[in-house]
């Protein structure tokens, strides 16, 4: 596996961590619709979640979650609404970004709550 899909499932896992020690429910990882993919569903006091996440060893070329672009958005909205429809869920819902940063000095998670809000 290349270096850098490690890294992704490493920073996929602290994502998870963090969520789980802040009280959210895991619903499913990695739900794939048409050409997107959702890190993580997670429910969370009466809401669905989903939560993107953007693993990182450097900030030096900007921050992960400068990295989501408004394409990638637009694929994330449709996939959330394919899931919610499939499962019948009658909760509203937001969406998140994680944002890891990981190397060998450093290991930070930073959560985006609204985050498509704030682009």
């Amino acid at each position: 596996m290349a270096h850098h899909n490690e890294l992704g499932k490493i920073g996929e896992k602290l994502a998870v961590n963090y969520l789980l020690s802040k009280g959210y429910e895991i619903v499913c990882k990695n739900y794939f619709y048409q050409k997107a993919e959702i890190d993580i569903i997670a429910k969370h006091e009466h809401m669905m979640v989903c939560v993107e996440v953007k693993t990182r060893n450097s900030d030096f070329f900007g921050d992960p979650q400068d990295f989501v672009t408004p394409s990638k958005i637009k694929l994330l909205v449709k996939a959330m609404d394919a899931f919610i429809i499939e499962n019948e869920i009658e909760l509203e819902s937001r969406f998140d970004i994680i944002a890891v940063l990981k190397n060998k000095s450093r290991e930070e998670v930073t959560h985006y709550e609204n985050a498509f809000y704030h682009f």
